[in-house]
């Protein structure tokens, strides 16, 4: 029987990029997103459902879990990709701001997993790979937002991987560095007041960075890839940066300490 993996933000990106890898692997996918009817190539794919899911709507998180299984039997891996990203002064955060950043990378992360947990109980097995970032290691300035997210992300990851292993379920966390997608126009969010002039050396300093462009891309084939290897490896391996420019900055990150992490990103307001 083929494996099944269902996947969160299903529509663009990293997402649709590993609907399609694992389906060329043989794979069954559970392609999920908001809005499935404006989806056109993944519905012409052999053994892929597409179909609603919302992280913030429990009830669409229900059915999309029990359509995948009634599907394909059984869910062996539960890839939560659906993310959203804010970032500006936090003086300049409106509520709706913070809760919509917190509440879709964190909170709908959560709903989902828990919906799933069942079905990898009964089952004595799963995986379940949550997309986290360079960000989630790293942090660059105006993404407080962002940042406490992903953190957020690889936190409870970590604490959540005790408890699976008591019925059989891996967790596993991706960390792609910067993807060539379309997540600055579809799901970035910046938020400013320019009231706010004390902070203007630093937003502009970070728009002139931002305009310059970040150089390499990882194609969102490649994050694919990697996921793969998360979800096939069989290993007990928890963290996979996804990128070169992931693996270096991560590496770096890793071996520094706050002051000599600090030092080397202001060089870049030099």
């Amino acid at each position: 029987m083929n494996k099944t993996i269902l996947i969160t933000g299903a529509s663009s990106g990293i997402g649709k990029a590993t609907a399609k890898y694992f389906q060329e692997k043989g794979w069954n996918i559970v392609a999920t997103m908001r809005t499935p009817d404006k989806e056109k190539e993944l519905t012409e794919l052999e053994n892929v459902l597409v179909t609603r899911l919302d992280v913030l709507d429990k009830e669409s998180i229900k059915d999309a879990v029990r359509k995948g299984i009634e599907r394909f039997v059984k869910i062996d891996v539960l890839l939560n990709n659906a993310g959203y990203g804010a970032y500006g002064i936090l003086e300049a955060a409106s509520d709706e701001n913070i809760t919509r950043q917190f509440n879709t990378n964190v909170i709908g992360l959560l709903f989902v997993t828990r919906e799933v947990l069942p079905h990898f109980r009964q089952n004595k097995d799963g995986i379940i790979i949550n997309i986290s970032s360079i960000g989630g290691k790293i942090t660059i300035p105006l993404g407080t937002l962002y940042h406490g997210t992903k953190f957020a992300v690889e936190g409870l990851s970590e604490a959540l991987h005790y408890e699976m292993e008591t019925i059989g379920v891996k967790v596993k966390i991706v960390e792609p560095g910067v993807v060539a997608t379309d997540f600055t126009s579809r799901s970035l969010d910046m938020f400013m007041n320019p009231k706010l002039k004390e902070y203007m050396p630093i937003i502009q300093k970070m728009m002139e960075l931002r305009q310059a462009g970040a150089g390499y891309k990882s194609e969102p084939k490649i994050i694919a890839e990697v996921i793969y290897e998360a979800a096939t490896d069989g290993s007990d391996k928890m963290r996979y940066p996804a990128g070169d420019d992931a693996v270096k900055i991560i590496g770096n990150r890793d071996k520094w300490d706050d002051e000599m992490y600090f030092t080397e990103w202001k060089k870049q307001f030099d």
